[in-house]
Parts: C-alpha cells; structure tokens; sequence
C-alpha cells in the first residue's frame, strides 16, 4: 500500500515539473515553494501516516475497549462533517484516558487542529506525542515529521533542523527527514544545500522509491545535472 501511495505521488510530481523550467534561478526559489512544496511535503507525510496508523491500529485492538473504540469512529465522523474544533475536543478527551490508543488520539486531535486552522495548538499535541516515551516509535517520528511539516512556512530554518535531527537518528524516517530538511532549505534560499541534501537521497538505494523518484524529480526542476 505505502509503495503503491509512492509510485501514485511520483506521476503526480513528474506532471507537476514538467511545466517547470529546469533553469530555475535562485532568485525563483520562494515561487518554486510556495506552488509545489506542499505537494512534495504531503506525499513524504502520507508514507508515515499509514505506518504510524498500523501501529496504532495494532495496539488499540490489542487493548482497548469497545466503547472508546466508538468514541473514537464518531470524533473521525465529526472530522469527515467538517467539525473539527469538536472532533479535537473527544480525541482529546480519549487520550487523557492513557493507554495505546493515547498517541494515535493525539496525533487525529492536531490533525482536527490543523483543520481547524489551530496550527499553534497542534504543534503543542504534536509536541506531547514527540516526548512520549511510553508512545510507540514510530507514532513519536511521525508526530515530529508532522509539526516540522507544519512550521515550514513560519519558523527559522534552525528550528525546523533541530526537530528533524531528532527524527533523522532513526534509519526507517530518515529519508524523509532528509526530504522535508531540503525542502526547508530551499524555502530559506539556500539552493546549494538543498540540492546535496536531495542528490544525496537521489542516490540513496535504501530510501524509499517515492522519495528518491521526489528527489530526483526536484533537482530536474531546479536545474542540478543527474
């Protein structure tokens, strides 16, 4: 399923940068972000999404009660209804109650903020998640990937490197880590580290296909020879 979503985001990419020159100045770097970015951004996210889903999924049914399993379906209902300041409200009630359904509460509560148009308020729930340590891996990376996504618009470069430090210790999300840092750095102007950062993952044989194909995709875009 995460290869098929890949190769799916790889021939939308590829449609998207056909109609880009490959002679891309520096000086075009912000208009570069500001019409493809969230594209590329939203396709790294979507391959963390379904793992971190699985595992939440895994430790829900392992665990957890088939009344807040309800609880659960209707907050996703009232997301799916449009509202989502009340959605955020039962996740976050759900996740004050503990257990293995905590984190993956928390994390569709910043998702029912981001649609909210709290982005401030979902990066603190994201925050929470991240310093979990009772949370599954790969739900804490996928929350620290999520609130760097987030902030790419708003905060200093330095910060969006420090959050994806944190994530890059770990081999399964560090392409895209990577990914989401070259992006940041391109939205900054620095086209030079942007372009290692993106040949290096390019190259990569262990990264995931939809990230290398991305990658290679964005340095035809931004002129780089292959």
């Amino acid at each position: 399923m995460v290869r098929a979503a890949a190769f799916g985001w790889t021939t939308v990419v590829s449609d998207i940068f056909q109609e880009v020159d490959e002679d891309l100045r520096r000086d075009r770097m912000e208009a570069l972000w500001k019409r493809y970015g969230r594209y590329l951004v939203g396709a790294a996210a979507a391959i963390v999404l379904v793992t971190a889903g699985w595992v939440g999924w895994r430790d829900w049914q392992a665990g957890r009660r088939a009344a807040e399993g309800g609880r659960f379906m209707a907050a996703l209902e009232q997301m799916k209804q449009g509202r989502n300041a009340e959605a955020a409200e039962a996740f976050a009630a759900l996740a004050e109650q503990g257990g293995g359904i905590a984190a993956l509460a928390r994390l569709r509560q910043a998702s029912a903020l981001i649609a909210a148009k709290d982005v401030a308020g979902a990066i603190k729930v994201l925050d929470m998640v991240a310093a979990d340590t009772s949370a599954d891996g790969a739900l804490r990376n996928f929350a620290r990937l999520q609130a760097a996504m987030q902030l790419l618009d708003s905060a200093p470069l330095a910060e969006i490197e420090q959050r994806l430090a944190a994530v890059a210790q770990f081999a399964a999300a560090r392409p895209l880590a990577r990914e989401l840092e070259a992006l940041a750095k391109l939205k900054a102007g620095d086209a030079a580290s942007a372009k290692s950062l993106l040949t290096g993952l390019a190259d990569d044989a262990e990264a995931p296909a939809g990230v290398r194909a991305r990658a290679a995709e964005l340095l035809a875009a931004l002129g780089a020879a292959r």
